[in-house]
């Protein structure tokens, strides 16, 4: 701190310096009686020494003042010193108009943002009408394979839309709820609402139930589940997937195509697809984001280990798991 307040004032020190060597040299030259001009000299010292240590001391308190501003500036320009000439007084409104300016900034953000949400919000349950129609129309017509097809494009639909509610609403704190839930009934709704798809891509589950009772959001765990569920038969073709409590842990595994060792590491980053998501030219590379997103929100964590060819596991960690 003093190096730098000395550093600032060097050209007074300089002026300083060079002053008493003028008025030494021309004592000297002149044959004057030096006694008189060094006890001058010594009083400038001494005063000069107090005067500097008083505003050392007003230097430190300002920087003190400034360091606790600049964690502050975010909300409020209050703390800020008031000026002490006419240069600092520049600066300060220098600040105060970029803050100022980033503010309106902000609103106008944060304004947006909540338009365009609540505008996305009211289209993904609006379009859960004709959804629910044509999913009636269906119902109504010949079991083909045609009409089969167009039931699982509807269904991919569908998960789509959930995934956009799940994205406007994952910052709500307010619609997390945590308490204790039956880990079997979270499961046992993701394995019915994925029942035709394990029928169309011939895979078996293994499930035996878990008879655990996990803290946590149920609703919220469902989508997790789904989502894990949704990718074990999306990559998995006439294998098998397996369901069960491990420890502290939800583990979801399947047989399927696995995962590359260079994605791996990034599968749960945002909008990323990986080797499969890009020859499947469908994923969206949103599905395991938004589960890591939520798993941090309710308190768990998600991983996965997977072998290209032998299938993925993903764990869930619930934390403690009490025997029903």
């Amino acid at each position: 701190m003093l190096v730098k307040y000395m550093k600032t004032h060097i050209k007074s020190l300089i002026l300083f310096a060079v002053f008493s060597v003028s008025i030494l040299t021309v004592v000297l030259v002149f044959d004057a009686d030096i006694r008189p001009v060094l006890y001058g000299l010594v009083i400038c010292i001494f005063l000069g020494g107090v005067l500097a240590a008083w505003d050392f001391s007003r230097y430190c308190d300002k920087h003190e003042l400034l360091v606790f501003a600049e964690k502050e500036i975010t909300e409020t320009m209050d703390h800020l010193p008031v000026p002490g000439d006419l240069l600092e007084e520049d600066y300060t409104n220098i600040v105060k108009s970029s803050f100022d300016d980033r503010m309106r900034l902000s609103f106008e953000n944060s304004r947006n943002y909540e338009e365009m949400t609540e505008y996305y919000t009211i289209w993904a349950h609006q379009i859960k009408t004709p959804i629910a129609a044509m999913r009636l129309i269906l119902q109504t017509e010949p079991d083909t394979p045609a009409m089969r097809e167009i039931s699982d494009e509807l269904f991919k639909i569908e998960q789509y839309v959930e995934m956009v509610l799940c994205y406007l609403r994952l910052d709500g704190v307010s619609d997390f709820v945590i308490k204790p839930c039956s880990l079997d009934e979270i499961i046992k709704q993701a394995v019915r609402k994925y029942a035709s798809q394990f029928i169309r891509t011939r895979n078996r589950l293994v499930y035996g139930g878990t008879d655990v009772v996990a803290v946590t959001d149920e609703k919220w765990l469902g989508f997790i589940v789904e989502q894990v569920l949704s990718n074990a038969l999306k990559y998995t073709d006439g294998g098998e997937i397996k369901i069960a409590a491990e420890d502290s842990a939800l583990v979801i595994s399947d047989t399927g195509m696995g995962i590359a060792p260079e994605d791996l590491p990034r599968i749960f980053e945002k909008g990323y697809t990986g080797y499969n998501g890009r020859a499947d030219k469908k994923s969206t590379g949103i599905g395991l984001y938004l589960c890591s997103r939520i798993a941090d929100k309710i308190g768990c964590s998600i991983s996965a280990q997977s072998e290209c060819g032998r299938g993925t596991t993903i764990r869930i960690e619930l934390g403690d798991l009490t025997k029903m």
